[in-house]
């Protein structure tokens, strides 16, 4: 399984690996690690690789993590896999609603929260959405 880990900030990207590391136990796959500093450079490894899931920091420098998910998904062949934004204000919730993002996360970010709701979203890009009432978008 393999996770795109985007921001410009080295210890960003090690603390969001720290944060899925769980998914490799609990889904019983290995997994490897995509990096990208910024959206720019993370739409074309997305693009590129289809990575299973994408985990964004809202800094992302030159083209920010919106920018990224909303490249994603509105490229000619869109990225379909579960996208993530780790927001630094609860302000910015609309934006990552607007951009295409799966759930987003106001920083300092729960990692047990941000694992099981990659596990939720990686198993319905593989079985389909569950049914459920509301929306299923937001994250805390």
């Amino acid at each position: 399984m393999r996770i795109l880990l985007v921001s410009p900030d080295p210890s960003s990207r090690d603390l969001m690996r720290v944060a899925v590391g769980s998914l490799e136990r609990r889904l019983g796959e290995p997994l490897s690690f995509l990096d990208a500093t910024d959206g720019k450079n993370g739409a074309t490894i997305g693009l590129r690789e289809d990575p299973d899931a994408v985990v964004a920091d809202e800094i992302a420098s030159r083209a920010g993590a919106f920018s990224l998910a909303k490249d994603l998904r509105g490229a000619a062949e869109p990225y379909l896999g579960p996208i993530v934004i780790l927001l630094e204000r609860r302000q910015d919730e609309w934006l990552a609603r607007w951009s295409g993002a799966d759930a987003w996360f106001v920083k300092p970010v729960d990692p047990f929260e941000l694992a099981d709701r990659l596990v939720q979203l990686i198993g319905e890009r593989r079985t389909g959405p569950a049914v459920r009432s509301g929306d299923t978008r937001e994250s805390a």
